[in-house]
């Protein structure tokens, strides 16, 4: 599975002529820690790094190391700070907006928030699987790990429009069952890879190997950005969609 191996990329491109806005990315909902730099729809670089309870020790220091790496741009050139506003892992949302936040109130710049289901669900578009499929009639479910068999997961189509609002849904049989007699449903993301087993219909298609990433979020983050679509950075949180449960370790029995 793509979470239990650990990958670090780094890539960079000449920043285009064409400037109109500069956006750095954050996604940080589940096990993966990344931060893209994009000039409209360019990535300019991109740091990942697939490894579990990476964010904290990670995610300022690809920031810094990016920039510096980058030479000729600054953080303080940035138009704006774009992170993935969950659902996902709480302590993996709750690092990743306040480091957003802290950038924007420090250089003062917008905040664009996008959610962790709408970026996985841009990473299957135009896959290469699913070139033999009627795009026109496909629904696409990002799904990520809830635990046991619940997902957080929503529904979009070919056009990335919602098509079934953000949930938490416990996976059965049953599950998606009356969609898939009219939509081929494209699953992905590392709660889909638990539901193999479980949804067998045969317009069911599963997508291995994709997570969230801040490169996903760059057509989306640029769109929003065009619309002034800006957070209060005073006043944003997290979307959790369930409350955080703290548990502590059973006690050994010597």
């Amino acid at each position: 599975m793509i979470f239990k191996t650990k990958k670090y990329y780094f890539c960079t491109n000449k920043k285009s002529n064409n400037t109109m806005a500069l956006i750095l990315s954050l996604e940080t909902s589940t096990k993966v820690c990344s931060v893209c730099l994009s000039n409209n729809d360019t990535i300019i670089a991109k740091k990942e790094l697939f490894e579990a309870n990476s964010h904290a020790s990670h995610l300022t220091v690809f920031i810094e190391d990016l920039f510096k790496e980058l030479k000729d741009i600054d953080l303080k050139d940035i138009d704006a700070v774009a992170v993935s506003s969950g659902p996902g892992s709480y302590t993996g949302l709750r690092i990743g907006v306040s480091v957003a936040k802290g950038i924007c109130y420090a250089i003062n710049k917008p905040l664009i928030a996008i959610t962790s289901l709408e970026c996985l669900a841009q990473a299957a578009l135009n896959h290469p699987e699913l070139k033999e499929i009627d795009l026109n009639n496909v629904l696409y479910c990002p799904m990520i790990d809830a635990r046991r068999m619940e997902v957080y997961t929503a529904l979009f189509n070919s056009k990335m429009e919602l098509h079934k609002s953000i949930s938490a849904e416990i996976i059965d049989e049953t599950s998606f069952s009356e969609l898939l007699q009219k939509h081929p449903i494209v699953f992905l993301g590392d709660g889909a890879e638990k539901c193999k087993e479980t949804i067998t219909h045969e317009n069911a298609i599963f997508l291995d190997k994709l997570a969230p990433l801040a490169s996903n979020m760059v057509k989306i983050a640029h769109e929003k950005f065009n619309n002034k679509a800006f957070e209060d950075v005073a006043y944003f949180e997290p979307f959790y969609l369930k409350d955080f449960v703290a548990t502590t370790p059973k006690k050994k029995v010597l």
